[in-house]
């Protein structure tokens, strides 16, 4: 099979490295891809969402199977326009997108089904926005209704914060066309959980729940980001609580869409706020999550391939999933400055051997000549496999400190809430 991934951060790098364990794969091209997949794909002058190019690419070299990483893809219509054209490709068509696309249809779609998350209101005015915000008070939690690479929600402490959060995006348009309406929730506490699960319309089948770090600073403090770290499994939220989120948040949400006439096939992540009352939806994106595929897919022990076939096809029942027993953690490298502005261009140096218990996934780079150069915000995702977190977490910071690059920073408190239960 020759396979086509689309994207080109730390989440296709690992879509790119597990397909190619696959006995079924003869190919991997990857669009754009970056410096670490070169190693392992083709790596192809076309953007993620450059529809047209890659659907005569595809036609061109007879791919079998495109597999698409990133949200943007999504909502441009790349899988309408790659089905039109009768080429097979894992990913929800772009109305079953807006679940991540557009925060209000998400939250209309649970209101009226049912499925727990926090209360909201959605404001397409900037100053009825803020006149909510004083009445309600806070905490509150402000996000841009679009895609914002991660960053368009604000955890605002104060009225002020909250306020100022509405400015920025609804009259400085700091995050674009998405800031055009933003969506203002009741805060929610407890630990979060990420937990995905493949989709093919009918049938729901979760992958290993993980739990990941959005602020840029150890213990939670900062800016939120498009993710600094991930782990697997979560030894300290009770399974039956991950089986709960299942029955009352993923299978729901997968039935409300059929009976809404949305046909959804692909990956469904649920990311979600583990309250005294049980979980509750913080949000959902309509792909593999980013870090959270890095720790996800190394302990995926059956072929991707296969997986992702049958989902595309409609017939995800007939596949059996086995995970690995081992515990994986992931820590994000980052350039300095990010999620603001950062430099690019600054050279990568010791980067460890490829091994089993030990992957470097690429984010950000690019090569240049025989050498790896930054070319982002996240640069680098170290995963580790060990028989437990505490293993996994001590291999990923060792090869972590032997990794140079100028300004490089990483949080230090990666999976530290899992040691102490």
């Amino acid at each position: 099979m020759r396979v086509l991934v689309i994207g080109s951060g730390g989440r296709e790098h690992a879509l790119v490295w597990k397909l190619r364990q696959s006995p079924r794969v003869s190919r991997v091209y990857a669009a754009p891809g970056n410096g670490g997949m070169a190693e392992g794909a083709e790596c192809l002058p076309f953007s993620a969402t450059a529809v047209d190019e890659l659907v005569r690419f595809a036609e061109d070299e007879g791919i079998d199977l495109t597999v698409v990483g990133p949200e943007a893809p999504l909502m441009a219509g790349l899988v309408d326009r790659f089905e039109e054209r009768g080429l097979k490709v894992f990913g929800p068509r772009r109305k079953a997108a807006l679940i991540e696309g557009s925060k209000r249809f998400a939250k209309e779609l649970m209101a009226r089904h049912g499925i727990p998350t926090a209360r909201f209101r959605a404001f397409n005015d900037a100053e009825e926005a803020k006149r909510y915000v004083r009445a309600q008070g806070a905490p509150v939690v402000v996000k841009a209704d679009g895609l914002a690479a991660g960053k368009g929600v604000v955890v605002a402490r104060t009225v002020e914060e909250a306020e100022e959060a509405i400015r920025q995006a609804m009259e400085e348009r700091v995050f674009g066309a998405a800031g055009e309406e933003v969506v203002i929730e009741e805060c929610l506490f407890g630990q979060e959980m990420s937990l995905m699960a493949f989709v093919d319309g009918e049938t729901v089948r979760p992958m290993e729940p993980a739990q990941d770090h959005k602020p840029v600073f150890d213990g939670d403090r900062g800016p939120n980001t498009g993710g600094m770290g991930a782990y697997s499994p979560v030894p300290q939220i009770p399974r039956e609580v991950v089986r709960r989120a299942v029955d009352k948040i993923l299978k729901p949400t997968a039935r409300a869409l059929a009976e809404e006439g949305i046909l959804y096939r692909g990956v469904l992540y649920a990311g979600l706020m583990i309250t005294p009352e049980g979980p509750k939806v913080i949000e959902f994106n309509a792909r593999f999550g980013d870090p959270e595929a890095q720790v996800i897919l190394p302990r995926l022990e059956s072929d991707l391939v296969e997986i992702l076939l049958a989902t595309a096809e409609g017939r995800l029942a007939e596949v059996e999933i086995r995970w690995r027993e081992e515990a994986a953690v992931c820590v994000v490298m980052a350039s300095e400055g990010y999620p603001g502005c950062y430099r690019t261009g600054l050279p990568v140096t010791g980067l460890p051997e490829p091994a089993a218990d030990r992957i470097v996934f690429h984010a950000g780079t690019r090569r240049e000549g025989d050498r790896i150069v930054t070319a982002g915000g996240r640069v680098l995702g170290v995963t580790a496999l060990g028989s437990d977190i505490a293993e996994a977490r001590n291999k990923a910071y060792d090869a972590v400190e032997a990794i140079r690059f100028e300004g490089a920073h990483f949080r230090r408190d990666i999976a530290a809430r899992a040691l102490k239960g």
